[in-house]
């Protein structure tokens, strides 16, 4: 049977709300929307056929590029999957150094993640609040591993520099101003009106829905599926790390899933840096040849590396598989579906933080 539809309303590929080029393509009935689809293609670098046959040290640099948003965690995932074909164990000073890296670039992610979605709203004031206070998180990145967005901290067997008594100092003391600003901020995202409006009941995404289109991340914790991959890491564990979970499956308990995650990555860098060992930051090892799949928690969700080396540490097969192509998916065939307004579109898509240089690397 035919559908009726009033007219076809494409978004994008270049828009003021994406952060990166994607088009999403709406067919109205009235001001309803009844199908949407995206079109993707717009950035595609071909990454994975650049990293094979390259040694582990320059893919290890590659890996950060596939995204410059969540570079630390690729570069993490990459190393531990290194670090697990050749059985190099790491000091657990390094182990607790890169949860604080790791954490630090989670914020800053969520933070733009959640100024994306607030000036979508046109509530301008609170995004370049976010954003001010994302830089303050950027400026601890540059001081602990000396660079903003492409970091290169983890190395098989530790991390590249240590973390020094001022520097912790200095860190502790940007924690306190930012949560301090982000309390405000979240109080202001939770409890105004016009917020309100615009994000509760929007971009409803069920249970059901969530777990059919397999979502990761904070899109599906805000569904109510409490996984999370830092569960299994063994130092989480050790910090005694817990999911953030909300039932309400729209567009504010998306963000404030997030703003729940920043409070949370504040603790544990504060948990790091109160119990943080003494000893050495590199054990040492060689990359050898092996075979395997490792995943990590990226600040969308599931990130996993499918990786085979030969005896020298060559990767000869790498595959990459990326959080947002799911989120994406859910985000067009159920989140916008049933839209009252076109206007909802935009937001819902930038609620499901898609990144696109990730999805199309």
């Amino acid at each position: 049977m035919k559908r009726t539809v009033d007219v076809n309303i494409p978004l994008g590929p270049v828009h003021p709300c994406f952060k990166e080029p994607a088009r999403v393509k709406c067919e109205t009935k009235g001001e309803r929307v009844i199908a949407a689809e995206v079109e993707l293609g717009y950035m595609k670098k071909g990454i994975e056929r650049i990293m094979k046959g390259r040694p582990w040290q320059e893919v290890m640099f590659l890996a950060e590029r596939v995204c410059g948003i969540c570079s630390v965690i690729h570069n993490m995932v990459f190393i531990e999957a290194m670090e697990q074909i050749s059985g190099i164990a790491v000091p657990p000073r390094a182990a607790y150094l890169r949860v604080i890296v790791n954490e630090l670039d989670r914020m800053q992610s969520h933070l733009l993640a959640n100024f994306s979605y607030c000036y979508t709203i046109e509530h301008e004031t609170l995004a370049m609040y976010l954003l001010d206070c994302r830089e303050q998180v950027m400026d601890a990145l540059e001081r602990l591993t000396g660079a903003r967005v492409t970091c290169a901290y983890m190395i098989p067997g530790g991390v590249r520099c240590d973390i020094h008594a001022e520097d912790q100092v200095v860190l502790r003391e940007s924690l306190d101003r930012i949560e301090k600003e982000l309390h405000r901020y979240a109080s202001m995202f939770g409890n105004g009106p016009m917020i309100a409006l615009r994000s509760r009941g929007v971009g409803i995404l069920t249970p059901v829905a969530a777990r059919e289109a397999h979502v990761v991340g904070p899109t599906a914790r805000a569904s109510g599926i409490a996984e999370d991959r830092r569960i299994q890491h063994p130092t989480y564990k050790q910090l005694g790390f817990t999911p953030v979970v909300r039932y309400d499956c729209d567009n504010y308990a998306r963000i404030m899933v997030r703003f729940d995650e920043l409070f949370q990555s504040i603790r544990l860098i504060r948990a790091c840096l109160d119990g943080l060992p003494k000893g050495i930051i590199r054990g040492g090892g060689i990359c050898k040849a092996g075979e395997i799949r490792y995943s990590g928690e990226a600040p969308r969700g599931e990130l996993t590396y499918s990786i085979k080396t030969d005896e020298v540490g060559r990767v000869v097969e790498i595959q990459i598989q990326t959080p947002s192509i799911m989120n994406i998916e859910a985000c067009c065939h159920s989140m916008i579906i049933g839209a009252d307004s076109i206007a909802d579109v935009t937001a819902t898509f930038v609620s499901a933080d898609p990144c696109i240089a990730c999805t199309e690397r």
